[in-house]
């Protein structure tokens, strides 16, 4: 038996989902997935990094988005919502769908899932350089402490480094912030080191 086809999705349908739902969607290519819930350890990680960034930058000209805020790639339209965002300066905006979706952030942050890691490092960092101002990539592990930085250089190559142990720190140079893994994964459980991750919720 043949299974149905998969609706396909006018811009101007998607809209219309996004602005009368509670639910968060993406798009892309004509069809509509659902940003489903996250997991325990996605969500302490995030409120992790929202009090320590977010303490850093309140007396500041600068911003931190959490994964509401919807983002312009040009490169994959219309818009996506990152894990976190940040920037120093104004926060610029282009109406798209009815909705307001920032133009200019500098720094963006993933929060790994197994479902999702090979993407995130793959194709989804190659469409967020479509990003005039974004210039710096963080991602962060769920299962084990370890932070990939990836900082834009002055010849527009990529830089990439790595911090594994929870003693460490990661200076994030977009925004003038550092950060000690022991903070980012503060109440965090992680699984035995022998025990492999399995798939989850796509977060």
């Amino acid at each position: 038996m043949s299974s149905q086809p998969k609706k396909s999705y006018t811009l101007e349908e998607y809209f219309e989902i996004e602005l009368n739902s509670e639910i968060k969607y993406e798009y892309w290519d004509g069809q509509i997935f659902a940003m489903s819930g996250a997991s325990p350890e996605h969500n302490e990680i995030s409120v992790n990094l929202t009090r320590e960034i977010g303490t850093q930058l309140k007396s500041r000209q600068c911003k931190l988005f959490h994964s509401d805020q919807r983002v312009k790639v040009p490169a994959w339209p219309p818009y996506r919502y990152p894990d976190l965002v940040a920037l120093c300066g104004k926060p610029e905006y282009q109406e798209i769908g009815g909705v307001k979706a920032l133009l200019n952030p500098s720094l963006i942050i993933e929060i790994l899932s197994p479902s999702t890691e090979a993407f995130d490092r793959g194709d989804k960092f190659s469409y967020y350089k479509s990003i005039p101002t974004f210039c710096e990539y963080i991602l962060v592990a769920q299962h084990r402490p370890h932070i990939t930085q990836i900082i834009k250089q002055s010849d527009n190559k990529w830089l990439l480094s790595e911090a594994n142990e929870l003693t460490a720190s990661i200076y994030l140079t977009s925004i003038d912030c550092s950060l000690t893994l022991s903070d980012i994964y503060l109440g965090v459980e992680f699984p035995p080191a022998n025990q492999n991750p399995v798939g989850g919720l796509i977060d």
